[in-house]
Parts: C-alpha cells; structure tokens; sequence
C-alpha cells in the first residue's frame, strides 16, 4: 500500500492564544494575525499537489483551512474528531487562573497526568485514542496522495508523539507554531516525521496590510 504524505497545520492565531486563555471546544475566531497567518500558509501551500483537506469544525481551523482550499482547489471536509482536546471548566480561563484557582487540577495538568480529565473535559489518553483513530481513518482513503489536516496544538501534538514514539506524558520539546507547516507519512504500521514546525512562509514575508 503507497504512503499518504500529510500535511498538518495548527491554525492561525486568536485572542485567545494571546492571551493564554484555553479554548478547547469554544469557538474562538482568528485575529487579524491569525487572518494573516492564513493567507501565508495558503500561498506557501498553493502549488502542492493536495487531493484533500480534512478540518476541525470549529472556526479559527476551519477559516484557516479554507484558506488553503480556495488557494489550491482541494476539497474541504469538517471533521469534528479533529476538534481541540475538549478541556471541560479550564475552557475560558487563562493558565493563570487556573493555577490561581484551581491549583490541584493545575499540578495534575502541568505534570502531564495520562489519565487525567479536567471536570467535564478530555484525559490525554483520550486525546491520543481519538487522534490516532481519526488519521488512520482519513489516511487511509488517501493512498499514495497528500491530504492537508487543519487542527489544534494539542492535536499536533499528539501527531507528533504517535510520529516520534514519545510518551504522551513526555515533557514537550517540539514547537506548535500557529500556522507553521508539518510534514508527516501515513502508512498502515503508523505515522513517521518528515518535516516539523516550518514557518518560513511567515518569517520570511513582508506583511504589508495594505494589500492584505
């Protein structure tokens, strides 16, 4: 069975990221960075051969990946199992407050605890399961082509270990640049790293809003 290439992008910024307040599952729109962000993955993007694009459902990823679609013409799909680990009463609240005001959960979080959930939200096990299980599926419609996946950092992060080998507790080392470019390769026996963390579409260009 031929490799799926995939391209995986976290999506452009928000307030939210700014202001290191956890979205999770809310429905937080892009900034005008973010909007920015978008334009310059599009165009970097704009000549790879893409057969697919698959989409968290929520807004900040979905204006992202459509951006990608009309630049490259590759259908769009909402895929909600993309979506962001859901992060139950974290979600609003900045990493401040939580460690503010909810000091337990916070050690447990910031420990990388496997197993567990915030009130209402998603334990990492979960998380790796539910991504695991969506790229095999999406990949495996996608043999030999390269499909784009537009989601979350924690679902990049995921990736990332699922590629690597890491352990979903392992301290993070890697980067989840908003926008940035990741390459990975899909075949049945799992993921592999091709290429991480690539921003040099938006390092390298002038950003002139008056012709964004």
């Amino acid at each position: 069975m031929n490799a799926t290439r995939i391209i995986a992008i976290r999506h452009g910024e928000t307030a939210w990221n700014v202001d290191t307040r956890i979205q999770g599952h809310l429905d937080i729109p892009l900034n005008d960075t973010g909007l920015w962000q978008a334009r310059q993955l599009a165009r970097a993007l704009a000549d790879e051969p893409v057969a697919a694009i698959y989409t968290s459902d929520l807004q900040r990823a979905r204006t992202t990946a459509q951006a990608v679609a009309d630049a490259t013409g590759a259908p769009l799909t909402p895929e909600p199992a993309l979506r962001e680990r859901s992060f139950g009463h974290f979600q609003g609240r900045t990493f401040a407050q939580i460690e503010a005001e909810l000091p337990e959960d916070a050690l447990r979080w910031r420990k990388r605890d496997p197993h567990y959930a915030p009130e209402g939200g998603e334990s990492l096990t979960a998380l790796r399961t539910r991504i695991d299980n969506t790229v095999h599926r999406l990949a495996a419609r996608h043999p030999g082509e390269l499909v784009v996946l537009v989601a979350h950092g924690g679902v990049l992060d995921v990736l990332y270990r699922l590629a690597t080998g890491q352990e979903i507790q392992a301290p993070r080392t890697w980067q989840l640049a908003n926008a940035a470019i990741n390459r990975l390769l899909w075949t049945p026996q799992g993921l592999s790293l091709v290429g991480w963390a690539d921003t040099q579409h938006l390092d390298n260009a002038a950003r002139d809003e008056t012709t964004a």
